[in-house]
């Protein structure tokens, strides 16, 4: 089973499009899905047709109220089960904080579970909060979902600066498997030099002990879709929605290499962009770059 987290403390840049439309490319081809929605806004919920509510079992009840893993479950359609998001969850956080352990529950309550699952996905809030790093201490890999522009980069620093920490401290096992380009247009060269500031920043990091070692650009460009931005009002994925749109598209290639990245020797050593040298390197984004290289690699 591979447990992946979607994490991106900006909000608006597709993380809770990607986990419900990857997540939904990967039951298609065969695998078991369950997605489980961290955020108090409950967008992933909404996604799937489910009300979010205090009357049902959710994941607020999982994390406080000691409910089990499969308690939770919600079964959506085929291959894909939920663990829903309230607005209870909003105040998780503040009574977890006496807890014992209270960074590990998630896992604990996974761990406890007997399941088929052949994914775990993640949906994370756009915080680096406790509920974050419950996502990150039960995760094997983090993917981040980022819209190409510069003040995106921005954040980069202190979000793999979290993923190191948690790495180092509670979860040796979690690596960053890299980034998900969303809302992309090839045509402009703002998406274009953020992709070349990105592949140089990886490229950097090659062989050093931090958890983005390996990270790759995905040669998947998640392309602008108004599709997919209605999709969610329907209750329904992109797949069931306009499943031969742009959007289905681009998610049905992210899973063949979201799979690809789980055999051997397979994407780990790839070139994580095509577009490298195709342009000119800021001065402004380079110094963003290699300030957030900077400040992760003196904490690792």
């Amino acid at each position: 089973m591979r447990t992946i987290a979607f994490m991106n403390q900006k909000g608006g840049v597709g993380k809770t499009t990607t986990a419900v439309s990857l997540g939904a490319a990967l039951a298609e081809l065969g695998q078991k899905i369950c997605l489980i929605d961290l955020d108090p806004q409950a967008h992933l919920t909404i996604n799937f047709g489910i009300e979010p509510s205090s009357d049902s079992t959710n994941l607020y009840n999982v994390l406080v109220e000691e409910h089990t893993f499969l308690e939770a479950i919600h079964k959506v359609d085929r291959n894909i089960a939920v663990i829903p998001s309230s607005i209870d969850l909003a105040g998780a956080e503040i009574e977890m904080v006496k807890m014992p352990a209270r960074e590990l529950v998630l896992r604990q309550r996974i761990e406890a579970a007997t399941h088929d699952f052949d994914f775990i996905l993640m949906d994370c809030p756009p915080s680096l909060g406790l509920l974050t790093i419950n996502a990150l201490g039960a995760a094997q890999e983090v993917i981040i979902p980022m819209q190409p522009h510069f003040l995106s980069l921005q954040g980069v620093g202190k979000l793999l600066e979290t993923v190191s920490l948690v790495s180092r401290r509670m979860n040796p096992k979690l690596k960053v498997a890299g980034i998900v380009l969303t809302m992309f247009d090839s045509q402009t060269r703002l998406s274009n030099e953020v992709v070349f500031d990105l592949s140089t920043f990886l490229q950097h990091a090659r062989g050093k002990p931090v958890p983005w070692a390996d990270a790759l650009i995905f040669q998947t460009r998640i392309r602008r879709n108004i599709k997919l931005a209605e999709s969610p009002s329907f209750g329904q994925t992109i797949l069931k929605y306009e499943p031969l749109s742009r959007g289905a598209a681009d998610y049905r290639a992210l899973a063949k290499e979201i799979l690809a990245l789980g055999l051997p020797n397979a994407g780990r050593n790839a070139d994580v962009s095509v577009e490298m040298g195709k342009v000119d390197v800021s001065k402004l984004a380079a110094a963003q770059v290699h300030a957030a290289a900077e400040k992760v690699e003196a904490v690792a």
